[in-house]
């Protein structure tokens, strides 16, 4: 990112706000800064990279120092490397872009692997009951999370496959379409059978675009959208209450696919422990298990691996990735979508506007009108994207809401459209008819719509 391009970022985006402002009424209905003055004007391959167009030159030092760590492959140690050592022993990933490219979404497998390995794909594990603090109880040999790779002399844990049976449906007008239905399964575990009732539940990486901005809205705010009582479309939705290493107690999720991680501080330090085996002050520890041995025995990159400079800088680099403006404004088949999905009910789990409140990590983020698509709560999104698996206050079938911010650009980005929580939807279309439980009545609004609005609805996702 050039120091040229960044300050045209600020240029357009002050000028693009500055009319919006006198033209309130175009502001609240078309407005194309979905991250207020932090937005970038970039729909190219490199949408999802760019640093908010409003940080300072503080900020702006520490988002190029975390790109060079998110971006970085970790190798094993020890190496000559400066302090990017201690990869594993046993992992899923060797560096964050690995399940995040281009700061998007990977695909769930490398198309160029003739084992159809996983790439942006983990497989998350616990058995029945709950860990000290109200969490998922993690296998006594496996934990949470099963890592199929490891150093040389270290077996990894196991191995992932699955299987998608095409599931035939059709629209109210005679159209038919196909949903993939996933089933994974684990094998060839090196280190002993796991314990009887392991749940499991496959997630992909989620783009890491405007995660400061989620982190800047207030909980005052986020609490007003949940419901006791299910409204008359059957949506209630409730927060996730999760453990937080850093204060020692429990606070409100915000983040991961089930809210199940209070910060973005303890959501980077929680998938380098997990998916890189990457130690840190949060996560001192390897996930070497006793009948472990050869991951015990191998040798560490310091302790911890990551320093907490490198660590402050990753965290800051993930806050202030910007969200690309909206597209295709003054296309009357995406304003007809928008105006759909609010009609058929997407907008009451997908909340479309929030103001950000005071945030002392980043300070350009207070006071923004932003358009994130999303509650950050949870829905039970009914028994077929269930993964049965729950985590604190998150039931199997309970699901947060995820951001629609950017999510036109996912093609452009990464290539592909692999949608949900496993990556198991082929596009928006697929996404929508996959919503149950909360979700039903406005996917069976989609799905009983003529074909004229269904496009539009999805025009309407595409300029998001």
């Amino acid at each position: 990112m050039t120091t040229q391009r960044c300050l045209l970022g600020v240029i357009v985006a002050s000028a693009l706000a500055a009319c919006a402002e006198s033209h309130p009424s175009a502001q609240k209905q078309q407005d194309p800064l979905s991250g207020g003055a932090t937005t970038v004007f970039d729909a190219t391959k490199g949408a999802y990279a760019n640093p908010a167009a409003n940080l300072t030159t503080e900020h702006l030092d520490q988002f190029n120092f975390g790109h060079s760590v998110f971006s970085r492959n970790w190798v094993t140690a020890p190496a000559t490397t400066d302090g990017m050592d201690g990869l594993g022993p046993i992992f899923n990933a060797r560096a964050c872009s690995s399940c995040h490219s281009r700061d998007g979404r990977s695909p769930p497998f490398d198309p160029n692997s003739q084992t159809n390995a996983m790439l942006g794909l983990l497989v998350r594990i616990s058995i029945p009951g709950t860990d000290e603090h109200g969490g998922p109880l993690g296998d006594p040999v496996y934990g949470t999370q099963v890592r199929p790779y490891g150093v040389l002399g270290v077996p990894g844990e196991a191995t992932c496959s699955v299987e998608y049976e095409e599931l035939a449906g059709s629209y109210a007008d005679g159209t038919t379409f196909s949903l993939r239905a996933p089933t994974y399964s684990l094998a060839g575990w090196n280190y002993g059978e796991p314990a009887d009732g392991l749940m499991l539940s496959a997630r992909t990486g989620p783009a890491t675009i405007g995660l400061g901005l989620l982190s800047a809205i207030s909980e005052d705010d986020l609490l007003a959208n949940a419901r006791d009582e299910a409204d008359a479309d059957g949506v209630k939705g409730h927060a996730n209450y999760v453990w937080d290493v850093s204060s020692g107690s429990a606070r409100l999720g915000r983040f991961g696919w089930k809210a199940n991680q209070p910060s973005v501080l303890q959501q980077a330090s929680g998938a380098l422990s997990g998916d890189m085996g990457i130690t840190s002050s949060l996560f001192p520890n390897e996930a070497c298990t006793a009948p472990m041995v050869e991951c015990q025995n191998a040798v560490s990159g310091g302790t911890p691996e990551i320093t907490d400079d490198k660590l402050t800088a990753l965290v800051s680099y993930m806050q202030t990735l910007a969200v690309p403006a909206r597209r295709d404004l003054s296309d009357a088949s995406v304003q007809h979508g928008e105006e759909l999905f609010s009609s058929f009910g997407c907008a009451s789990c997908h909340v479309t506007t929030f103001e950000t409140s005071r945030f002392e990590d980043i300070p350009e983020f207070e006071g923004q009108t932003i358009h994130p698509y999303t509650d950050l709560l949870l829905h039970d999104m009914g028994p077929e994207l269930a993964d049965n698996r729950p985590d604190f206050l998150a039931s199997g079938s309970d699901w947060r809401t995820p951001p629609l911010w950017g999510i036109g650009l996912l093609q452009t980005v990464n290539g592909h459209q692999f949608l949900l929580h496993d990556g198991r939807a082929r596009g928006f279309e697929e996404a929508i008819l996959w919503h149950g439980g909360e979700g039903e009545t406005a996917r069976e609004r989609f799905r009983n719509a003529s074909a004229g609005e269904r496009g539009a609805l999805l025009s309407f996702l595409g300029s998001l």
